[in-house]
């Protein structure tokens, strides 16, 4: 019987830490918080494709950035440029549904800056 019962609280505290990492994680995609990954900050925006394609270019203009280059496909646009210093900059935006994008911004090629890309990714939110 103590047995049985030491399984069952262990299993609920499992479950809970379990649901309880799973729920913080989907809050923080769902609101839209930005994470810093792989030397470039990521984060996902409930807005139409093309509207964050031109938030996006609105955002570097605001910026003073000159955009040396802009890919653009079916699903993705990326926009190159670069700063006064020479740091290189690239934005990606992704298109994920219909009406969610991701946009990713990296600043750097060697040695990421991320405050720098915070900055360009919270211009581009206050843009679409």
């Amino acid at each position: 019987m103590y047995n049985k019962f030491l399984g069952f609280i262990f299993s609920v505290f499992i479950l809970l830490n379990t649901t309880g990492c799973l729920l913080v994680a989907g809050a923080a995609g769902g609101a839209g918080t930005a994470v810093w990954l792989s030397g470039k900050v990521t984060q996902e925006f409930h807005v139409s494709y093309d509207r964050a394609v031109k938030g996006a270019r609105n955002a570097l203009g605001y910026l003073k950035l000159d955009i040396a280059k802009e890919t653009k496909e079916d699903t993705i646009t990326q926009f190159k440029s670069k700063y006064s210093n020479g740091k290189e900059i690239w934005v990606d935006v992704r298109k994920i549904t219909d009406n969610s994008v991701k946009i990713e911004v990296r600043v750097g090629a060697v040695n990421p800056d991320k405050e720098a890309a915070d900055k360009i990714l919270k211009a581009i939110q206050q843009h679409i």
